[in-house]
């Protein structure tokens, strides 16, 4: 696969695509004059989603920081964009096709040298490829340590800025975002983004901060960073052997080990946020594999690419879990003054508006009511009373009332904390899905709400 590199041609063809996009916006908004109410909306829906198409697709073959930016638009879009560019962008994933070693060699010959890339045996053939660089097994020769080495594509860093101005740009001429919105903070936060996945010394220094955090914990498996060979443009790790949550080998486990690595994973979340501050905010299912052993003992969850790791300051933890408190206790009060402290909310909007957000976060922690509540939906409980995963339709359920709130006038994007936070959480509650549990997890996170409250736990942000 080619890979263009250079601002100038990469934001031609942002353009050429933009300019192509306008003439098609034109037409449509003629031939819309002459079409009846129902067709309008129907043709409205169809046009939609062909423009994400055609956007998707060519950030697809750009790679580099205009597709993750698309990857993050996807995550922003869902308070403002059309529904239908939304689904469009979010296929965006990161498991693209590799480009051709000739294009990422010099890129490591630069960063390690001749004389330190002789002391490995490195595949030319990548055994993984994202938006922003791609991954080659090696071998250490002088004792045989197996290794991944990942590289990033040339002249990615470079090409940021010029990637979000034009495609800001090409969005406001795709008319696909309203009028008047400013995207400005939106995409701020996606360039700051950006930045923070190209430094591969600060995923390296997460990644050996996860280990230390996680060292004592022996349903987990890091990483280790070799220095020897990582830059700021190549990051080099031992090579830890996995598979999918989707495999054979996971998914043919029986419950109770399904469920013992399904309350690892949310146990995992509730320590990265309410005690440490650190998330690991990209969900993706290639950050999170599984290593199945003989015993149930014996499995592991393998954590991979901490680029996306995020710090929450204290206070935002704190008043975050008013919100989850507030809502498993039904105290409205507490939930409204957890969502005024991190800008959710604001005095002046009225009652109905705070009643429909306080319904919504009740309905959200479904999974962690009690058994015997009358909340707690039977049908989604197994006989022991605990929830059943993989047979909840929760998600979908949320982001109908999430699209129907953001239809107010009293609605604002929300802050991009939030934003990156419950990327997380819907990527722990598809994980427990996929796994099937049967598990009810109020314990453990009426432990993590305790210990954000009682600041016993030290936050990493601070």
């Amino acid at each position: 696969m080619t890979l263009k590199t250079k601002p100038f041609e990469r934001s031609l063809a942002l353009t050429r695509l933009g300019v192509g996009a306008g003439a098609k916006i034109m037409a449509h908004s003629l031939t819309n004059i002459f079409r009846g109410e129902i067709s309008r909306d129907s043709a409205n829906r169809d046009f939609y989603e062909r423009q994400a198409q055609i956007l998707a697709d060519e950030l697809g073959r750009l790679k580099g920081s205009v597709m993750k930016a698309g990857q993050m638009l996807s995550l922003y879009g869902q308070y403002f964009l059309p529904e239908e560019a939304v689904i469009v962008l979010s296929q965006l994933q990161d498991d693209t096709p590799p480009v051709a070693w000739k294009v990422v060699q010099p890129v490591l010959e630069r960063n390690l040298g001749k004389t330190r890339l002789r002391e490995l045996d490195i595949d030319t053939e990548a055994m993984a490829a994202a938006s922003l660089g791609q991954v080659h097994r090696a071998r250490r020769k002088s004792d045989g340590l197996e290794l991944c080495v990942k590289i990033q594509y040339p002249g990615v860093a470079d090409a940021i800025e010029s990637d979000i101005n034009t495609l800001s740009r090409l969005l406001i001429m795709t008319r696909l975002t309203p009028k008047g919105l400013n995207l400005g903070p939106v995409f701020n936060e996606v360039r700051e983004m950006l930045y923070r996945e190209v430094d591969y010394k600060s995923e390296a220094d997460f990644t050996r901060r996860f280990a230390q955090r996680l060292a004592g914990d022996d349903r987990f498996v890091v990483p280790q960073v070799i220095d020897d060979y990582s830059t700021p443009q190549v990051l080099t790790t031992t090579y830890e052997a996995n598979v999918s949550v989707r495999s054979p080998q996971v998914q043919k486990l029986g419950l109770a080990r399904r469920n013992r690595l399904g309350e690892a994973f949310f146990e995992l979340f509730c320590n990265e946020f309410f005690r440490w501050g650190m998330v690991q905010s990209d969900p993706h299912f290639g950050n999170y594999r599984f290593r199945i052993g003989e015993r149930a003992e014996d499995d592991r969850i393998v954590l991979l690419d901490f680029g996306a790791t995020r710090l929450f300051p204290r206070p935002f933890v704190s008043a975050y879990s008013d919100i989850v408190e507030g809502a498993l206790r039904h105290d409205r009060a507490q939930v409204v003054r957890g969502a005024k402290a991190i800008g959710l909310m604001n005095e002046k909007m009225p009652d109905a508006a705070l009643d429909a957000f306080v319904a919504m976060c009740e309905a959200i922690v479904e999974p962690f009511e009690p058994a015997d509540s009358e909340r707690a939906d039977a049908k989604l409980r197994n006989a022991n009373g605990a929830y059943r995963w993989g047979d909840s339709d929760l998600p979908m359920r949320m982001g109908r009332v999430a699209a129907t709130n953001a239809l107010s006038v009293h609605f604002r994007v929300p802050p991009r904390e939030i934003v990156f936070l419950h990327r997380r959480l819907a990527g722990v509650f598809i994980m427990l899905a996929t796994l099937r549990c049967e598990l009810d997890a109020r314990e453990p996170l009426l432990a993590a709400l305790h210990d954000a409250h009682d600041g016993r736990a030290k936050s990493t942000a601070e």
